[in-house]
């Protein structure tokens, strides 16, 4: 997926760890945790601007609504074939209607909601290497793979194999780290799709998993997530609150992105060890249309999509958002997920592009409840009273 660590951003939130709630036991989903029937929709008062908005990313999601899976146990595809036949035609001055036609609320668990915020990165880059220009900017290796270690047991060789490589002893071993990479274990191999003027814009850039490279000549390199080498995401905020860093008062700095980046700036030498800590490497693809891409493939807009657990949340449903930030509040379409948004009623809320994106997403911390549409019928066929 695209943007599969853009939500990690998450963690860097004060505690640097997701707030979803009570832990979810190992294969939860929303269907066997519980749902319950919300209100009317038309209660709900939806905005015009936003619900034209959520339709317009609605109808980009049909594609992949009827057609796979739901992880949630929510929906069937066929569940989602009369709003999708109808979407693209629909007057989007009328999108507000749309929803209350064809869909009906619905709360997972007990509903209560945290959300943050990812955007998309607009940092310096380079095509090629030229002075200021020093950081590799890697496409997926060729020796990436997945496999087994010989020193698991076939009886527990179940899901996904896990991400490593192969040595010169022919071993099956872990990829890279952080550490190795930046210490040039990937270098003169040809891997470089761009170069990045700051390590530290960069690494952050690796945690929203997109963004924009402006040259010197103002043209636009547009990059995706396309991999990552299979070690663990670490949140490095939750690293600087253990360690006394975060908060209020002298010498303590903000729980957000602008403060984890001024500590880093402040502190080059700490700040990079700390940055090392973060064991995870993104590796990317040039994009080309109009804005990255979530992951089920088609693009997410600013201020419509939000990343969800698709355990929990239909890939594509509309989500309605009531929190303690304005920002935040109202209609949303589940269109992406990522490493730290794990968990009933846990959001990623993505903003775009620009200043503004990068002020609101770094920032963005907020409470409140969360309210699903599911398509109508849904909860009768589940037995939801």
């Amino acid at each position: 997926m695209s943007l599969a660590l853009l939500a990690a951003c998450a963690s860097l939130v004060p505690g640097g760890r997701p707030a979803t709630g009570p832990a979810a036991p190992a294969g939860a989903s929303a269907a066997l945790l519980g749902v319950a029937r919300g209100p009317a929709i038309v209660s709900f008062g939806l905005l015009p601007r936003d619900s034209a908005d959520a339709l317009d990313a609605f109808t980009q999601s049909c594609g992949v609504v009827t057609s796979r899976q739901d992880a949630s146990g929510l929906t069937r595809p066929t569940d989602w074939q009369p709003s999708c036949r109808s979407a693209a035609a629909w007057p989007r001055t009328e999108a507000a209607r749309f929803f209350e036609t064809y869909f009906e609320a619905a709360r997972v668990g007990d509903g209560a909601a945290f959300a943050t915020g990812y955007f998309e990165p607009e940092i310096s880059g380079s095509r090629t290497r030229r002075v200021g220009f020093d950081v590799p900017v890697y496409r997926v290796p060729d020796d990436l793979v997945r496999a087994w270690p010989d020193g698991v047991p076939e009886g527990e060789r179940t899901g996904r194999a896990p991400l490593g490589r192969y040595d010169a002893s022919g071993n099956f071993v872990e990829y890279y780290t952080r550490a190795q990479i930046e210490d040039g274990a990937l270098a003169g191999r040809g891997l470089e799709i761009a170069w990045a003027a700051d390590p530290v814009e960069f690494f952050f850039l690796q945690v929203q998993g997109s963004g924009r490279l402006i040259t010197p000549e103002g043209d636009v390199i547009r990059i995706g997530y396309a991999g990552q080498n299979g070690h663990g995401y670490t949140g490095i905020g939750g690293v600087m609150r253990e360690r006394g860093l975060l908060g209020e008062g002298p010498g303590k700095y903000a729980g957000s992105m602008q403060g984890i980046m001024q500590y880093i700036r402040e502190n080059p030498e700490d700040g990079a060890a700390l940055m090392r800590l973060n064991e995870s490497w993104v590796f990317f693809t040039e994009l080309t249309g109009d804005g990255p891409l979530g992951s089920i493939g088609v693009p997410v807009r600013g201020e419509s999509s939000v990343a969800v657990d698709p355990k929990f949340v239909p890939y594509g449903a509309p989500v309605f958002l009531s929190t303690d930030r304005v920002e935040a509040r109202g209609l949303w379409v589940a269109q992406d997920t990522g490493g730290a948004i794990r968990g009933a009623n846990r959001f990623d809320t993505f903003w775009g592009a620009g200043d503004q994106a990068r002020e609101i997403a770094g920032g963005m911390s907020a409470r409140g409840e969360a309210t699903i549409f599911l398509p109508r019928g849904t909860l009768d066929r589940l037995g939801v009273r």
